[in-house]
């Protein structure tokens, strides 16, 4: 089964004749007639401008322009099917893209949401940098540590401040030998993180 654009092709050759020559006397650019021959879809021309351009060709080559036309639409049309088929596996459509941004806009979103519930609804980190050895020289101690900077500190139940890297410092007057120091971190959604530490004075 013959298709149209080897018709078109060997007829050409076998008449010797210069697809640029053609392309004058059609008034067809050449790039028109080599996608006809070489069935270069996506270098066809608009419809009806590509069946006019199939009839006038076919007619020029002294061939029936009207059955050339139709073995033309016959071959367009499969060839057409065959690259939709293709096309259907994977495709980054406008659409697909638009879909996809959203679907990971709102994974992003989600994900947001999702930390910042577990940031609310758990305790706040504490960490205290207590003396080695939990032994205090001197009747006096500054005690410093760092949690999360929304959060609230006591130490001992007296308040300190939290900067905003959420640094804490507290100096201590002790007395006697032996003192237990609690220090708490409350979240504003009121989870607390306790550390206590009894410690020895050596004075």
């Amino acid at each position: 089964m013959f298709k149209a654009a080897t018709i078109l092709n060997n007829t050409r050759l076998d008449k010797e004749l210069d697809i640029k020559d053609i392309s004058k006397v059609l008034k067809v650019p050449c790039k028109y007639l080599l996608a006809l021959e070489s069935e270069s879809i996506d270098q066809f021309p608009q419809e009806p401008y590509c069946s006019l351009i199939v009839k006038d060709y076919a007619d020029y080559l002294g061939l029936n322009g009207q059955e050339i036309l139709k073995l033309f639409r016959r071959d367009f049309a499969q060839k057409r099917k065959i690259k939709s088929t293709h096309k259907n596996y994977f495709s980054f459509t406008p659409q697909f893209t638009f879909s996809l941004s959203l679907i990971l806009l709102l994974v992003i979103f989600l994900g947001y949401l999702f930390s910042e519930y577990l940031k609310f609804n758990q305790p706040p980190p504490l960490k205290v940098n207590w003396p080695s050895g939990g032994v205090v020289l001197g009747s006096s101690l500054e005690i410093d540590g760092k949690t999360d900077p929304e959060a609230t500190v006591s130490v001992n139940q007296d308040l300190v401040i939290v900067d905003e890297s959420g640094n804490f410092h507290k100096k201590l007057q002790l007395s006697g030998t032996d003192t237990k120091i609690t220090i708490v971190s409350k979240s504003p959604s009121g989870k607390t993180t306790t550390d206590t530490r009894s410690l020895k004075i050596n004075q």
